[in-house]
């Protein structure tokens, strides 16, 4: 019983999510300039990756890392930015700028050391990526990395580019 209330649970959370806009909290900087997050998703009405990650989960730093070896491309094709969210406490912070440095990501990194932003969005583990659609809007997320995952995540983020609806796959795969 307590698996059916949760599954029912987290679609409701789901449901809520893909309709929802980001919701506006501060963050950090990786210089420690307080920024909303409103600000970090502006593109000009492109999409927007929000990658939460922490210095300490090897799946998020392959996934960031296979998202930067690809972010130039991914860039030029879709004008896609991708943000990454350090969820890693205020004790560790000072050592996210260096680590990000060292492995050469181009793209925005903000700090969430008191979790306020990872609890509006809902996010319970890491790596967990949102895709936003030109107005702000959840299209997509996708939660933990398998090496390949950067593949199915440029679909996406190609369709959302292009304004094309996506597929529950799962939903269709229960109706088959």
């Amino acid at each position: 019983m307590k698996k059916i209330v949760l599954v029912i649970l987290a679609f409701a959370v789901c449901a809520t999510l893909y309709s929802q806009e980001i919701p506006q909290v501060q963050l950090k900087d990786l210089k420690g300039k307080v920024v909303n997050s409103q600000e970090i998703i502006e593109n000009e009405g492109k999409p927007v990756m929000i990658c939460f990650f922490a210095t300490w989960c090897k799946p998020c730093i392959k996934e960031l890392t296979a998202f930067s070896e690809a972010y130039e491309d991914w860039a030029d094709e879709t004008e896609v930015k991708i943000i990454a969210v350090s969820i890693d406490d205020a004790r560790s912070t000072n050592s996210v700028g260096p680590f990000v440095n060292a492995r050469g990501w181009e793209f925005d990194v903000y700090l969430d050391a008191n979790g306020d932003f990872k609890r509006a969005m809902n996010v319970n583990n890491v790596p967990h990526s949102f895709l936003l659609d030109g107005k702000g809007n959840v299209a997509w997320q996708h939660t933990s990395y398998l090496e390949g995952d950067e593949a199915e995540t440029f679909e996406m983020i190609k369709k959302v580019a292009a304004g094309e609806p996506l597929k529950d796959e799962k939903k269709e795969k229960e109706e088959e």
